[in-house]
């Protein structure tokens, strides 16, 4: 039977590869981005997201069967945080109607391994809070003092996703539903994001002191991808709320074999 399914961030990257493996097996896609996908939308405005909402409900006959988030920026600007955090938890929770209405309802959400990384927590608080004003005057002022202290506004809105993420699959509105939701945070994928970054021996040097990945170096966007189509088909209906880390292995080598501690009795 074919499964209905929104893409963000469709026209490249990890967005363009889910979409085209969906598609080779026979699924309705409906794309969303900002140019070259079934929807134009600005996910980075609350009109934006709103009009891609309301287009994704038509376009799917007011039946959505899964939501996969990809859309995302890197850059050390203030519109980061609106499209990696509110890009993505406004639309989700503006599709969940159409969600609802499926039979085996699924979402799943693109982070990143930056999310374990320096972060700016008064970003993190007013991203959760649902304050957007807030949170992009505390990503004007970081952008403001250049670009390595503007970067924070990245790993601050991948924090941010992966928290909400945690703390929404199990309302009521989504667990209780029946609608897994979930996160991946892939390691460095070789897509037009990080091409720039990698196309100098300094800067792929960078890039892997940050993110080492023991496990098959550098991944392509299919490895990702393959993932986030088993997170949202039928067969997963027990695993909510877990940001995993697709990675080659950067999480473990990070933080190490000890992530139960804090559990342990004082």
């Amino acid at each position: 039977m074919t499964r209905t399914y929104i893409v963000t961030g469709s026209a490249s990257g990890i967005g363009a590869t889910t979409a085209e493996m969906l598609r080779a097996r026979g699924e309705k896609v409906i794309g969303i981005d900002l140019r070259n996908a079934d929807i134009e939308a600005d996910l980075s405005t609350p009109s934006g997201r709103q009009t891609a909402a309301a287009r994704a409900i038509e376009l799917a006959e007011g039946r959505i069967d899964a939501v996969i988030a990809c859309a995302g920026i890197s850059a050390p600007i203030p519109a980061t945080i609106s499209v990696n955090y509110f890009g993505v938890t406004e639309l989700l929770t503006a599709l969940l109607p159409a969600l609802s209405k499926s039979d085996a309802p699924r979402a799943a959400v693109v982070s990143s391994m930056a999310s374990l990384q320096p972060n700016s927590p008064e970003m993190v608080e007013a991203a959760l809070a649902g304050d957007e004003e807030k949170a992009v005057a505390i990503a004007a002022e970081l952008a403001a003092q250049g670009p390595e202290i503007g970067y924070l506004v990245y790993p601050s809105s991948k924090r941010a996703l992966s928290r909400w993420v945690r703390r929404a699959s199990i309302t009521p509105e989504w667990a209780g539903a029946g609608i897994p939701l979930n996160a991946v945070a892939p390691g460095t994928v070789v897509t037009p994001m990080t091409a720039q970054l990698l196309a100098t021996p300094e800067g792929t040097a960078m890039v892997d002191a940050a993110v080492p990945m023991p496990l098959n170096y550098h991944q392509p966007p299919e490895s990702i991808a393959s993932l986030l189509l088993w997170l949202t088909s039928v067969e997963n209906t027990h695993l909510a709320g877990q940001v995993i880390y697709d990675d080659g292995g950067a999480d473990a080598t990070l933080r190490g074999d000890d992530i139960w501690s804090w559990a342990d009795a004082r």
